[in-house]
């Protein structure tokens, strides 16, 4: 494909969550949500991404007044609603607290299921393998290790 071409795809089918939620800061968790749907083509309601991620009451606010769970759920809600067939998740829980990492988790979780898109995580806690369907082991960007995790453990189950 050519850049373009790239361009449109990655639009139309890949859903971003990064490690630092990267929100425009003078934007409401709202605005900050509408963003990703004027990315796509098919784009999820929004109020009920809202309130799925627990962010109704929130709308309004700004970055700088959420806490850091609130802006990785905002991040999340930019990425998901404009309905993407891949959700990329880099370090999505480096910057949380243990409780609200298992929070984002369970979201990430309920996400794959209600909307079915394609979950691809990157950590470095290796206790988060325990809840993926496939987890493919890297090192010095080479497949070390490849399975189908037969014995999957929920998010709220997790232990680190």
């Amino acid at each position: 494909m050519n850049e373009k071409m790239l361009t449109a795809y990655r639009r139309r089918h890949l859903g971003y969550v990064f490690q630092m939620y990267n929100l425009i800061p003078n934007l409401t968790v709202q605005e900050n949500i509408e963003v990703g749907a004027w990315l796509g083509t098919n784009p999820l309601p929004l109020e009920e991404i809202l309130r799925r991620l627990g962010l109704y009451e929130h709308r309004k606010k700004l970055p700088n007044q959420l806490s850091g769970g609130q802006q990785q759920r905002t991040a999340i809600g930019r990425a998901i609603i404009k309905n993407p067939d891949i959700l990329l998740c880099d370090e999505p829980t480096g910057a949380l607290d243990y409780h609200t990492s298992k929070e984002i988790l369970s979201l990430i979780a309920d996400i794959n299921q209600t909307w079915h898109c394609t979950v691809i995580m990157v950590t470095h806690n290796d206790a988060i393998k325990n809840m993926a369907d496939r987890v493919i082991h890297l090192r010095d960007g080479c497949i070390r290790e490849l399975y189908k995790n037969e014995t999957k453990v929920p998010a709220e189950d997790l232990e680190w």
